[in-house]
């Protein structure tokens, strides 16, 4: 929730510095639950960008979540395509990560526990986030730019995703990631993100089948 709430309150900041009204900041905020995305659009926005380019940059940013969308497929295919939507609305990279260090393993998928942690997870965030977004709006003029608020959400979100760094795979696809984000910067669109994306899980799976085909050498 700290993580959630910072990056909230910082995106709505930038939203309104941007040039946009309040009440325009506030429609983006509960209708574009991605702060990712309204960061990338801003800027786009501000140069009178054609729609078209802002929806494809908004995409290119999001397309992380095709790949949350698999991977928690198994655990909630059982339910009609509309709760499944969402559910897919409401969730978070935050969201993605904790269900996943929790569930990722089991074997049994589609339990109502899986389904109340999720929702647990995701319904508090979804709030959080849209309240410390209209703070940030509203409130954001008040706040001295040397807080620096937007290193304080690297941090929260850094605090998540590190204590999951316990095996091999898991740091190749944190390095490979993090490399190919550094070098890709220059790339428009954000395609940088996109393909950090899809090195770091490549990384990661063949890392861990490499593990695989060693441990079974072994034996």
């Amino acid at each position: 929730m700290v993580a959630t709430g910072t990056w909230g309150f910082v995106t709505g900041i930038a939203l309104v510095k941007s040039g946009l009204t309040e009440s325009m900041a506030t429609l983006m905020t509960l209708m574009v639950y991605a702060g990712s995305a309204q960061l990338t659009s801003l800027p786009l926005i501000e140069s009178s960008a054609p729609l078209w380019l802002i929806f494809a940059a908004g995409t290119v940013v999001n397309i992380r979540f095709v790949i949350f969308g698999a991977a928690l497929q198994p655990f909630f295919r059982h339910m009609s395509w509309f709760k499944r939507l969402i559910l897919g609305y409401l969730s978070t990279d935050f969201s993605f990560v904790l269900f996943m260090a929790r569930y990722g393993d089991s074997r049994d998928k589609g339990t109502k526990d899986q389904l109340w942690y999720f929702l647990g997870v995701i319904l508090p965030g979804w709030l959080t986030w849209n309240l410390f977004s209209l703070l940030g709006i509203y409130l954001g003029a008040f706040v001295p730019a040397s807080w620096s608020l937007e290193f304080a959400a690297i941090l929260a979100l850094m605090a998540i995703v590190l204590p999951l760094v316990k095996t091999r795979p898991m740091v190749m696809c944190l390095l490979v990631a993090s490399v190919i984000a550094w070098v890709s910067q220059p790339l428009p669109l954000r395609l940088g993100l996109a393909a950090a994306v899809i090195g770091g899980i490549l990384a990661g799976v063949l890392t861990e089948r490499r593990l695989h085909r060693n441990t079974g050498a072994a034996r």
